[in-house]
């Protein structure tokens, strides 16, 4: 791997009361693309809320370095009654990077213009997926937190997504993380920055 890490974790730990979910685990997440994998019940989704910080561990070290970090997400009930495109709107403002241009592409290539005026809670479980996705895509986030990105996709949707992600594991500035429990067989050939396995 080469570039400067935006995230480490060093012997990292984490127990809910009665169990030892995560244990010594240590890794640098790298600009490109990592796939954090691992079987049901495994700590993925925990491990995710490490990363971002959402969760403290219970020992061990986790540095961020990344000056700007996505992990937002659309299917939250607390935005049910936001307008999707007023849900983009205020995380735009969020994120000095944001590529207008690529939002209106990925509002086209992912179908989402018949939607894009209605409230989140009217969407299928797919399309507010694909408005995330295309948050992640346009925010220009330096650190990218993606759980199972292409659950509940159309095919065509799935096909963009993985041309996104192929660009994501080519850049050399920033880093997309992606939670699975293998690594999607569309992207089988994409060289990873890096591979977190929790194990099965």
């Amino acid at each position: 791997m080469t570039g400067r890490s935006l995230f480490e974790a060093e012997n990292l730990a984490f127990s809910y009361p009665g169990l030892d979910l995560i244990n010594g685990l240590s890794f640098a997440i790298k600009p490109g693309l990592t796939l954090l994998r691992g079987g049901s019940g495994r700590g993925k989704k925990t491990l995710l809320r490490l990363i971002s910080g959402e969760l403290q561990p219970s020992s061990g070290l986790a540095v961020r370095r990344a000056k700007t970090q996505w992990c937002e997400d659309p299917a939250d009930p607390g935005s049910d009654d936001i307008i999707a495109r007023a849900w983009l709107a205020a995380r735009r403002a969020r994120f000095s990077q944001w590529q207008v241009d690529l939002e209106a592409d990925l509002i086209e290539g992912f179908g989402l213009s018949p939607h894009i005026d209605k409230p989140l809670y009217m969407l299928s479980t797919g399309s507010r997926r694909k408005v995330g996705l295309l948050g992640a895509a346009a925010s220009g986030a330096e650190l990218t937190l993606i759980d199972r990105p292409f659950a509940a996709l159309d095919a065509s949707s799935s096909r963009l997504l993985a041309q996104l992600l192929a660009a994501a594991a080519a850049n050399q500035s920033l880093a997309w993380v992606i939670v699975d429990y293998e690594l999607p067989a569309c992207l089988s050939g994409l060289a990873l920055a890096g591979l977190i396995d929790l194990g099965d």
